[in-house]
């Protein structure tokens, strides 16, 4: 196979239509291997911060090669199986002793839109009917269904299906730019409770963010305000963990590193490390024993839900990152990766803020001639990144939000928890190199103009 596709030379419907994808052979560790020849070097894991482990982990094949001669599939709604069962003990016993209960699911979306239906089925099995609605910031991506679609609060990203978006509740992020204290986010928060408090069922986020706001958190004001407002306001705190949680930020969830507690959260991603489809909703025992004392049901589901092949993947994963070490690994790796970044971007005038929590960094880029505005929407200098980091044989994941009006062009990192250190020192570098000659390009396609108000 040549080592290029183009949109036009393929019967695959591609994601975008103008684009042309390299075509890779091969994946080992933190590296991938084009039809080409090229090396890339994967410091985003798969590109949606999945593959975790790294790729072609020989655990992780050997697991579901075996689960597989036995058998791979059986639909949960019939049957339950050993894999499932040690997985969600596992589960409950490693990564999040504080919940009781965990669902199975394929996928990050699937997890946050279960996650959701468990919230409604809380509510009206408490004898609240009327609450279905949720708040969320704004700044957000929590999946690509219809229901994850909606709670978002990017117009820009939900068009053209809003026609079939549910009306949910927004407030801005607490960022440098907006918000830096969290005490405007709680005000907009009180606003909305005031006026449809008797019809929210859950606040969603993300205790760290990735797609959209990469690597950022609020301020533990905001937290704590939180917590307040759901013991007063009667509604669930549900954590959209499908990047963070297993690990990513150093704690087996991020809500660890928070002065909150989440009713419900989803997972995914890093559960099947890229080897199985697989992702997870947990729950913790007042929710689930709410749900058991109603309606003693919950009949929606997926087709791969809890199969024996992904759970037998995901028993591998979480057995390996245990006897590894890995998820202290990722936490004393962490700080030093960030440190590195932002010594290594610190002279650039594209760059405004490097954040981020343990493999997990963000890097905020702005108007270079101010160094505060948004870039030019029309430049989309988050495709740029990406195109000129492929030159370099880099892997990263950039996002372009500005016509939202929340945040500008982002990039993300989030390299293998397995990653040698002189391979996270050759993803910085890189990095640096990458930016360096996008900053360039920029400056000159700008030339002496003024930033746009």
């Amino acid at each position: 196979m040549k080592g290029t596709v183009r949109s036009n030379e393929t019967r695959v419907f591609p994601r975008f239509l103008n684009l042309d994808y390299p075509s890779i052979e091969s994946g080992e560790g933190v590296w991938l291997m084009a039809t080409d020849g090229r090396r890339i070097l994967d410091a985003c894991s798969g590109g949606a911060m999945v593959t975790c482990l790294g790729h072609a982990v020989p655990e992780l094949i050997a697991a579901a090669e075996g689960q597989a001669s036995r058998i791979a599939y059986f639909y949960n709604h019939h049957f339950t199986s050993e894999p499932q069962e040690l997985l969600a003990d596992r589960v409950i016993e490693v990564v999040a002793p504080e919940m009781a209960r965990v669902r199975f699911v394929s996928g990050g979306s699937e997890a946050v839109e279960t996650a959701l239906q468990v919230a409604r089925i809380y509510q009206v099995d408490r004898g609240q009917p009327d609450r279905w609605r949720v708040i969320s910031p704004a700044q957000a991506y929590h999946g690509s269904t219809m229901g994850t679609l909606a709670l978002n609060g990017r117009p820009r990203f939900q068009e053209p299906y809003g026609p079939y978006l549910a009306e949910h509740l927004h407030i801005p992020p607490s960022t440098w730019r907006f918000d830096p204290s969290g005490e405007a986010a709680l005000r907009e928060l009180d606003r909305l409770l005031e006026q449809h408090g008797d019809t929210v069922a859950a606040f969603f986020c993300e205790p760290v963010s990735a797609a959209a706001l990469p690597g950022y958190s609020p301020p533990g004001r905001f937290w704590e305000g939180l917590a307040e407002r759901r013991d007063e306001h009667g509604f669930l705190v549900c954590f959209d963990e499908v990047v963070t949680g297993v690990g990513r930020t150093g704690t087996w969830l991020a809500a660890h590193q928070l002065p909150i507690e989440p009713d419900v959260v989803a997972v995914g991603k890093g559960l099947g490390a890229g080897h199985a489809p697989l992702g997870a909703v947990l729950c913790r025992q007042h929710v689930y024993d709410t749900i058991d004392r109603g309606s003693r049901e919950f009949d929606l589901g997926h087709t791969w839900d809890g199969a024996p092949l992904s759970s037998a993947v995901g028993l591998a994963v979480l057995d390996l990152m245990v006897s590894r070490g890995l998820v202290e690994r990722v936490r004393e790796l962490g700080p030093g990766f960030l440190a590195d970044v932002e010594k290594a971007l610190s002279g650039s005038e594209l760059v405004r803020e490097v954040r981020g929590r343990g493999l997990l960094v963000g890097v905020e880029l702005v108007d270079p001639r101010d160094g505060e505005s948004f870039l030019p929407v029309e430049m989309d200098v988050a495709a740029l990144v990406d195109d000129t980091a492929l030159e370099h044989g880099l892997l990263v994941t950039s996002t372009h939000p500005q016509a939202d009006g929340y945040a500008g062009d982002q990039v993300l990192l989030a390299p293998a928890f397995t990653s040698a250190e002189e391979e996270l020192a050759q993803m910085v570098e890189r990095l640096a190199r990458t930016l360096e000659d996008v900053e360039g390009e920029i400056k000159r396609a700008l030339g002496n103009t003024a930033p746009t108000p």
